[in-house]
């Protein structure tokens, strides 16, 4: 008998095997960024998105692995944020020192600051596995995996894990995160580690940069979780991040627990609202591409054909904002002031549909709104009409 099937008695199906639902979507995306490389969606990147879930533009271009920053200068609304180069060699800097001799360092202000009723991290209580895999992002997330899984089967000892790569998944596609370090307590629990070059004055640092790291840290803990929760046993993942600065103006490192539990619910929350990719993508004309290589013509034509939601805060998160604000001023769109002004106007989203309903020349007068609106004008009026004219316009001023 022949080990070669019969051919006449099989003949060749003349159906096409469709694609599967992931493999199609990853096509499309392709098709969306063009013949450059994707860019990678990061925690910051992730945790800005969650920020503003209404922006299907945001969503599409980061899904899509879309480097919004050239698509911005081809545009003509160049970003100017960014970190410098003294403060990225610094930081890397200052993280290779918290992470020498095997992480001993880290690990004793693990134990200090999260876990100090736990055994004292040395050198039979502590390991840090190799996490490097050669066939890119997937199999390292794979090989992170297995670490976790072998750590969580290894009660008594300290685990660091040093770059790990997570994945996520968002709005229907994956994304890839990597975290400064993951601590596996003796006790089973992980823990998230944010390493940080601003100070940590007195043992405290700036709020404003203690919240954008701590919302970067929450999208890790979510990713711990889909990892932990394939686990039986599943590991708990612990709420708190361990966030580690240099101390007052020194290079020595000092850390804090920072508690993640506002920032894991809204977040969470926030995901879980965004619109799925295919179906944003959906809106796009045939042929439309992000590709910033094409004329500023075609680019700001696909770029508009997706919804955006601009608010003041994207500024400081999307390279796009520039772009957008300069839209929303165009239309008039009340966003361009604040989302607290969206929200407290209601059904009125243009400036030119605010000021004829305080004039009195459009508006349903039962609408609060409205009604607050010709009220506040008509105090306006009242107060600059007792003023004399010189100190009438100082009040203008």
């Amino acid at each position: 008998m022949s080990e070669f099937p019969d051919s006449a008695s099989s003949p060749p199906s003349t159906v096409p095997v469709p694609p599967k639902r992931g493999t199609a979507l990853r096509h499309r995306l392709a098709e969306l960024r063009g013949p450059v490389p994707a860019k990678a969606m990061d925690a910051r990147s992730l945790a800005a998105l969650a920020v503003n879930p209404g922006c299907g533009r945001r969503a599409l271009l980061d899904g899509a692995g879309v480097d919004k920053g050239a698509v911005a200068e081809r545009l003509g609304a160049p970003a100017v944020s960014g970190q410098s180069q003294f403060a990225i060699v610094r930081g890397h800097a200052f993280e290779a020192r918290v992470k020498r001799d095997g992480g001993a360092e880290l690990l004793r202000l693990a134990h200090e600051r999260l876990d100090p009723s736990a055994p004292v991290p040395g050198p039979d209580t502590a390991r840090m596995p190799p996490l490097s895999a050669a066939d890119g992002q997937e199999a390292r997330v794979a090989r992170t995996a297995l670490a976790l899984r072998e750590a969580a089967a290894s009660p008594g000892v300290w685990t660091l894990l040093d770059h790990p790569m997570l994945s996520l998944d968002v709005a229907g596609t994956p994304a890839f995160l990597e975290p400064d370090a993951v601590v596996v307590h003796p006790d089973g629990r992980w823990s998230v580690v944010e390493i940080k070059s601003f100070p940590m004055i007195d043992g405290s640092a700036e709020p404003a940069k203690v919240g954008a790291a701590a919302r970067q840290a929450a999208v890790y803990v979510l990713a711990l979780e889909r990892v932990a929760a394939r686990l039986d046993p599943a590991p708990e993942v612990d709420h708190r991040a361990l966030l580690v600065c240099p101390k007052d103006f020194s290079n020595l490192p000092a850390a804090a627990p920072v508690d993640l539990r506002k920032q894991l619910s809204v977040t969470r929350r926030q995901l879980a609202r965004l619109t799925r990719v295919e179906e944003i993508a959906a809106v796009l004309p045939e042929g439309a591409t992000f590709d910033a290589e094409q004329s500023p013509g075609s680019l700001g034509a696909a770029v508009e054909a997706v919804p955006a939601a601009y608010a003041p805060e994207c500024l400081s998160a999307c390279e796009l904002a520039f772009h957008c604000r300069a839209r929303a001023r165009e239309q008039g769109a009340v966003t361009a002031i604040g989302r607290s002004v969206r929200g407290e106007l209601g059904g009125l989203t243009t400036v030119d549909a605010v000021l004829a309903a305080a004039a009195g020349q459009a508006g349903d007068p039962a609408d609060p709104t409205v009604a607050a609106l010709r009220r506040a004008a008509a105090l306006r009026d009242e107060a600059l009409g007792a003023v004399p004219g010189p100190a009438r316009g100082s009040v203008l001023c």
